[in-house]
Order: C-alpha cells, then sequence, then structure tokens
C-alpha cells in the first residue's frame, strides 16, 4: 500500500515536474521569439564625443550628443572596478549571466511591498543590465525581466566577462551628461580615470541606480549616504580595508563640474570655425558621436597675443569716441549682489567684471563687484566691493558723476598694483569690431584667427565670415601682375588727374588720392609705398584689367572680379583670411596655398582620415639612416608668382613699412624684416593692414558691422597697422632678425626712389632696387599713363628736368 502511495506521488511529482519544465521551455521560446540579435554587441560603436585639440595637443574643444569617451577594460583602475562591482554585482565574475541568490532575495522584498507605492525591486546584474541598456527597454514588466534573463544568458556564452563589464562601463548614463566612467571622470571631477580618489570613484559606482536622485549639489546628503555605502561594500568584499573605507568616508564629495564649450582660453572664434568644417565634411553625426580626434594647427601662445592686440586696438578707438552709458540700472535698495548676478555679462573678457555703482562722488565711485558663483551656481554669499577713481574714468569724459549714477551695471577691469591693492577702472563694449588672421604663408596653418572682440557678445566671425572691401591692401596684387608682365620697380607713372567713362549711364569716373592731391611721375615703388590710387588706376588700364583679375583669382583674393577699373582700387568685397593667405603667396615665393585650420583628423580607433599636408616625401618612412641622400619633399602646389616678382614686391612692400603709409609702426618692428600694406576705404569705412615676416602672415581689418565712417582718422596705417605691430613685436620677440631672401638671379642695383634712375651706391636718397635678369634701370623711358594732346607718350630725359615727348626733343 505504501509503496503504491509512494510510486503515486512519485508519478504527479514527475508529471509535475514535467508539465513545469514543459512550461519554462514553452515560456523561453515564447520569449525568445522576435529578441534582438545580441550578436551586435560585438560591433559596439557608441556615439563618442569629438575632441579638438590645439598644435601643442592642448584641449580646445569637445562636441557630443552624449559625452562619452570609449575606455578598454585593460585602462580602468582596479579600484573602479571594484567600486563598481561591490555597488551593482559583487558575483559578477561568478555567476552566468542570472545571480539567483540576488533574485530570491528580491522576491522576498517585493512581497513585502505588495500593497505600497514603492517600485519593484530588481536582481539584474551587470549583464543584465547590458542586455536592457543596449537591447531593450527600461519598462517595468515581468515579460521584459524575461527577454532580460535569456538575453543575459546568451551574452554570457558568446562574450567574456571583461569584455562584458567594459560594454557596461562604456555605456551607463552617470548624470551632468556623462556616459560611461571616462567621461564621467571628467565631467565630475575634472580628472582622467587614473586620477580619481577612493571616494571619488565611490561616488560615481553610487550614481548608475538613479543619477538624480544623487545629484552633487541638490542631492548631497543623499549622495554621501550612497556613497558611503558602496565604500562599506567594498570593504566587506575585500577590497579595500577599514582604514582607507574610513578616510573615504570622511571626504565631501568634491565635486568640481567640468566646463562645456571651448577650454582653451581665446579660441572661442577658433574652434567655432573648427566645428563647422567638421561638421560639413563629416555631417553631424560625425561631428557629435564619431569620436573623432582633430589636432589643429592653433597655436595657444600666438592665439593669446593675436586677442590681447586686436582687443586692445578696438578699444582703443573706441574710447575716442565717447562713452555710451551703462549696461543696464538695477535697484539697490536690497541685496544688490543677487540682482547685478541676473544680469548677463561677457564671461569671455576674462580680465573685465560686471560691477554695479553703490555710490559716486567727484572723487570716483564706489562699486560693487558681480560675486562669484559656487560649484552649485548658486551666487556666493560674500560681497566685494571696491573704489574706481575719477581718473579711471577721465575717457568718459565730465565729472564722474554726470558718467554714472548709484544703480548703473557698468563693465570695470581690476588690476593688482604692486602693493596688492586692487584698481578698477571703467570699460565699455566696443561698438566697432574687426577681424584677425595669423598664418604660416609656407604651409597655409592658420597659428590664430580672432572673429571679433567677443565670442560671448556676437558669434560672427569677423576674419571668415564678414566680407569687406579691402581698399588698398589689394594694390600688390595689381602691382605683382604689372611686375610679371614686364613692368619693373623703377617703371614711372604718372599721378594727375584722370577722367574714366564708365559707360552709358554710369557717369565720368575721376578717381583721387587720399590726400586729394596729385605728385606727377612716380616710380612704381613710390606708388605703392605711399599709396598713390590715380597711379594704381592708370597703371591697370594700361595692363588691362582682364588681366588684374586673373591674378586676383590665381592668389584667392576673388574667385571671379569684374574687370571694372575701380576694382583696381580694393572696391570688391573679400575676407581677411582669403586677404590673408594672399599675402601668404607673395610672402613663400609665388607657391599657392589653402589656409586651413585642421592639420589632421582620427578617427575613433586612431586612424587618420584627413591630412592637410599632402606633399610627398618617398623617402621619409625608413627603419634606419644607412647613408642615403636627404628626403625630398615634393611640393607639387602650383606656382602662381615667379619667385623675382614675389621679391620685387616684398621689398617694395617693406618700403610701405620703413617709410610709407605704415610707417608709424616702423620704430616699433625696427628689429625685424617686415613688409606689409595698408588699406582704407571711401569714408573711411574699413581700415587694414596685412603684412608678413619671414615666417608669418597677418591679417587685421577694422571697421562697423553695418558699414559707417570711423571718421576721417581712421586710416589703415592709424587704426589697423598698429594692431600688427603690437602682434608681430610679441610674436616676433626674442628672434633674431631674418631678411627676405632673395632669390638667385636678381640683381640689386642702387636707384634713386623718386625718378627711378640709377645712381652710384652710397648716394643721398639711394635705395638697393630688385631686377629681373634682362631687366635693369634705364637711362630713359616712357611715362605710363600719359601722352600729350597728340597722343604721344611722353619719356624722362635723366640730363633734363622736364619730360619729353617721344621723337621730337621736344621738352614739356
Amino acid at each position: 500500500m505504501f509503496t503504491r502511495l509512494l510510486g503515486y506521488f512519485f508519478g504527479i511529482g514527475v508529471l509535475g515536474f514535467l508539465l513545469a519544465a514543459g512550461g519554462v521551455a514553452y515560456g523561453i521560446h515564447y520569449y525568445s521569439q522576435d529578441l534582438p540579435d545580441y550578436t551586435v554587441l560585438s560591433d559596439y560603436e557608441p556615439p563618442v564625443m569629438t575632441r579638438v585639440h590645439a598644435s601643442d595637443g592642448t584641449l580646445i574643444a569637445e562636441y557630443a550628443s552624449e559625452r562619452r569617451l570609449f575606455l578598454p577594460i585593460q585602462s580602468v583602475p582596479d579600484t573602479l572596478k571594484a567600486a563598481f562591482l561591490s555597488a551593482e554585482d559583487k558575483n559578477f565574475y561568478n555567476h552566468g549571466g542570472l545571480d539567483f541568490t540576488g533574485i530570491a532575495r528580491a522576491v522576498v522584498v517585493n512581497v513585502e511591498n505588495i500593497g505600497t507605492d514603492r517600485r519593484p525591486v530588481g536582481a539584474s546584474t551587470i549583464t543584465q543590465q547590458v542586455a536592457k541598456n543596449f537591447l531593450l527597454t527600461s519598462d517595468v514588466a515581468i515579460e521584459r525581466k524575461i527577454r532580460e534573463a535569456i538575453l543575459a544568458l546568451r551574452i554570457e556564452r558568446t562574450f567574456s566577462k571583461d569584455q562584458i563589464l567594459e560594454l557596461y562601463l562604456n555605456e551607463i548614463y552617470l548624470g551632468l551628461g556623462a556616459y560611461g566612467i571616462a567621461a564621467a571622470s571628467l565631467v565630475y571631477f575634472d580628472k582622467s580615470v587614473h586620477e580619481l580618489t577612493l571616494a571619488e570613484a565611490a561616488y560615481l559606482a553610487a550614481l548608475p541606480k538613479a543619477p538624480n536622485n544623487y545629484h552633487p549639489f541638490r542631492q548631497t546628503e543623499r549622495a554621501l549616504e550612497r556613497r558611503d555605502w558602496v565604500l562599506d561594500r567594498m570593504f566587506e568584499n575585500g577590497y579595500i580595508n577599514d582604514e582607507q573605507r574610513l578616510a573615504a568616508q570622511s571626504e565631501g564629495l568634491n565635486v568640481q563640474p567640468r566646463s562645456t564649450g571651448t577650454f582653451l582660453e581665446a579660441s572661442d572664434y577658433f574652434a567655432e570655425e573648427v566645428r563647422r568644417q567638421i561638421a560639413e565634411r563629416y555631417g553631424d553625426n560625425g561631428l557629435y558621436e564619431g569620436g573623432l580626434s582633430v589636432r589643429t594647427t592653433l597655436d595657444p601662445i600666438l592665439q593669446s597675443h593675436a586677442r590681447r592686440a586686436l582687443r586692445n586696438g578696438l578699444e582703443s578707438f573706441d574710447r575716442q569716441q565717447g562713452w555710451r552709458g551703462a549696461v543696464a540700472s538695477i535697484d539697490i535698495s536690497q541685496d544688490w549682489g543677487v540682482a547685478l548676478s541676473e544680469v548677463d555679462g561677457l564671461s569671455d573678457v576674462e580680465e573685465w567684471n560686471l560691477a554695479v555703482v553703490l555710490s559716486v562722488n567727484d572723487e570716483g565711485a564706489q562699486i560693487g563687484i558681480d560675486p562669484a558663483r559656487e560649484a552649485s551656481g548658486a551666487v556666493a554669499a560674500e560681497r566685494l566691493t571696491g573704489f574706481m577713481p575719477a581718473s579711471a574714468m577721465e575717457w568718459a569724459g565730465g565729472n564722474p558723476a554726470d558718467i554714472v549714477s548709484s544703480g548703473d551695471v557698468i563693465y570695470v577691469r581690476s588690476e593688482a598694483g604692486e602693493d596688492g591693492a586692487v584698481s578698477y577702472s571703467l570699460r565699455q563694449v566696443p561698438e566697432v569690431s574687426g577681424g584677425m588672421v595669423a598664418m604660416d604663408p609656407y604651409t597655409g596653418r592658420v597659428l590664430a584667427m580672432v572673429g571679433g572682440f567677443s565670442f560671448d557678445d556676437s558669434q560672427f566671425n569677423r576674419a571668415t565670415q564678414a566680407q569687406r572691401q579691402p581698399g588698398s591692401s589689394f594694390k600688390p596684387f595689381v602691382y605683382a601682375a604689372a611686375l610679371d608682365n614686364g613692368y619693373t620697380p623703377s617703371s614711372v607713372v604718372m599721378d594727375a588727374p584722370i577722367e574714366i567713362d564708365q559707360g552709358p549711364g554710369l557717369g565720368i569716373w575721376r578717381p583721387d588720392n587720399y590726400s586729394n592731391e596729385f605728385y606727377g611721375p612716380q616710380t612704381l615703388r613710390v606708388g605703392i609705398e605711399r599709396s598713390r590710387n590715380v597711379m594704381t588706376v592708370r597703371l591697370a588700364r594700361d595692363m588691362g584689367m582682364p588681366l588684374v583679375s586673373e591674378y586676383a583669382r590665381r592668389f584667392g583674393v576673388y574667385d571671379d572680379l569684374d574687370p571694372l577699373l575701380a576694382m583696381s582700387l580694393g572696391s570688391g568685397e573679400t575676407t581677411v583670411m582669403r586677404m590673408t593667405a594672399a599675402y601668404a603667396v607673395i610672402a613663400n615665393g609665388g607657391r599657392s596655398i589653402q589656409p586651413t585650420l585642421i592639420d589632421r583628423v582620427q578617427d575613433r580607433y586612431g586612424d587618420t582620415i584627413f591630412r592637410h599636408d599632402a606633399r610627398l616625401c618617398e623617402g621619409c618612412r625608413v627603419d634606419a639612416w644607412q647613408g642615403q641622400e636627404e628626403p625630398v619633399l615634393i611640393d607639387e602646389r602650383e606656382q602662381v608668382l615667379d619667385p623675382m616678382t614675389a621679391y620685387q614686391v616684398t621689398s617694395m612692400l617693406e618700403g610701405v613699412v620703413r617709410r610709407g603709409t605704415a610707417g608709424g609702426i616702423s620704430a616699433q618692428l625696427a628689429n625685424w624684416a617686415v613688409a606689409g600694406k595698408t588699406g582704407t576705404t571711401n569714408e573711411n569705412r574699413d581700415a587694414w593692414f596685412v603684412g608678413y615676416s619671414h615666417d608669418i602672415a597677418v591679417g587685421v581689418y577694422i571697421g562697423y558691422d553695418t558699414p559707417r565712417s570711423m571718421g576721417r582718422s581712421a586710416t589703415g596705417g592709424g587704426l589697423a597697422a598698429p594692431i600688427f605691430a603690437d602682434f608681430m613685436e610679441s610674436a616676433l620677440e626674442g628672434q633674431p632678425r631674418t631678411e627676405f631672401q632673395v632669390p638667385r638671379g636678381i640683381s640689386l642695383i642702387p636707384i634713386n626712389r623718386n625718378t627711378g634712375l640709377q645712381v652710384a651706391a652710397g648716394t643721398d636718397g639711394a635705395i638697393l632696387e630688385a631686377f629681373r635678369p634682362g631687366t635693369s634701370p634705364p637711362s630713359s623711358y616712357s611715362i605710363i599713363g600719359f601722352t600729350d594732346e597728340l597722343g604721344r607718350e611722353l619719356t624722362v630725359d635723366p640730363q633734363a628736368d622736364r619730360a619729353v615727348v617721344s621723337g621730337t626733343g621736344g621738352l614739356y
């Protein structure tokens, strides 16, 4: 009887087991249908931030839709691994994808929570979290948990434990926009993972559960409690000793959020231009998710010099235009610090602060300085005040009380004296603006670029986007075309009134010089040194404007310049970048260059996918030197100007700086060989200077964004050239004087710079002029662009003091 009963129950048990097994099998089969393909994890390519670096490796900017840096598991510090394993899955390296002990514990807790509003507790392993994060949704449903468990088991059979942990640590969201531990380390602590302390590593491990619940500033106490819990688990699991645990738990969170945007001071405009170019080349996905490493051409030191020089120049001019009033006005009867903190100011002018006028008298103004902000973003409690003397406001004109009033919000510049005392001076954002570019003339690498006074104030890049008339700074290309086609620096052009019929309905054009005077016969050298407009028009007419247009295209100043004589005076619009690149062609001996802000781009795997320098070097990659010849770089760039012509133009532009329209900066740059040209447009709307030394080309433009006159004194020589000189003095400091290289075949012959005739060496007023083979100063020559009433050209007789009509011997 007992045996029969035992057999009966055994049969029922077997049947129940078979039914349960069948049910489980059916459930597995049912929930396995339409499961995502987990093998795609082997091709894991998460969105990774693109990082942009200067030429010396300094980080400039980061761009990302998800701030993530991929970190191989071999590079993850053991302490950080231990923290995450202790917090999320202490048995990770021992289970097969499911932690049954943890599941049982979760079931008990969830049964106890029935009837409450508490969210069900999970027992997900790291493998299950990988399955959920990569392949499933986050829905709280039994169906999702079953599918998650099935995928976890399959993932464990396909991937190693380290591979699974690597996926997890790089994918998880840890708050503050950070995905993965590498990005979180930077975002929270501005450190690499290898620099994290034990307490910091534990805090990061506390975040996956619910980052917002453990926010470092809004939920500080909960964050500390959770971090300490992680440290307790690390101690229980044997990763740290009790002394380490207690020391770490005694620390604060020490979170120092990493700033976003541009990281290198003064590089905002440069970084934004690089961002635009990368997006154009690789698309938004490539920029924000591609994990590109972009090495730029930026020289941080030169960039700092460029921004300082341009800002100082803009401020100096703007102060001459007078004070335009306060930024805003606030109520100072309550806490002025809070009210002041709500006024938007410029964050990229590091030397300036917003301030509020607390009181004012004849001696000056008592001011309150914009309070600092804590890491959480809250306004600091400390209130800093200072005194701005009347002398620091003199440029604004009048008595201090006529300039500012109590409650006025203004900009001040703070400077510490030798005794440590801080003084303040009144500032205002310049209304005038401009752009500046510094470039390597041999490669086209942009070493520095400034697109305006403040990127915070205006993101419009005046170095690359502003289309402006270059004025007389275009003249060197007219003269280059002439010298390349039979003219010499001693060729003489008549500087006298001229009338040009512009065509039906366009009237007569009568160009004149900036001085409104005319100077008679002048050599090409004097014409460009003194920037004679009428001479340039006559020269362009003599050559033909189609030739000038062709040279403008070759140099890259314009794509298609209208062949109108007015264009010879720079009335067509172009950019500072294009003008600087065109001058660089002259500086390098006539080789075409392509301006670039990017040296190379590498993909997320470190493979180079773009390199600017396309020169070939077949012998550069060898294992060892075995007596072979020095490798030769094969430069296939177009030669757009004869090297001899390039030197002739350079020599003439040196004269512009030494004694011409830019003579005001000659003393400042006397220690270096520098060439360049000023440019001033009609009604003084634009002021230019573009120039170069032997290894750096620089272009500067100044003007109002909506073109209007800057005043009669705002010329290229008086406004733009000093900015150029200020920059070059800093950039060339400590460098020996290096003369421009004279090409082989050029003859240097002493001439009178005014007449162009050869003179004895050492004669007063003589200069060494550069002549190409087959040319020399003639004994007499025609005056370009001038004839008598019968249409006969005039020549100069060196023995006479007047012009001679060709073929008659008659004097004029």
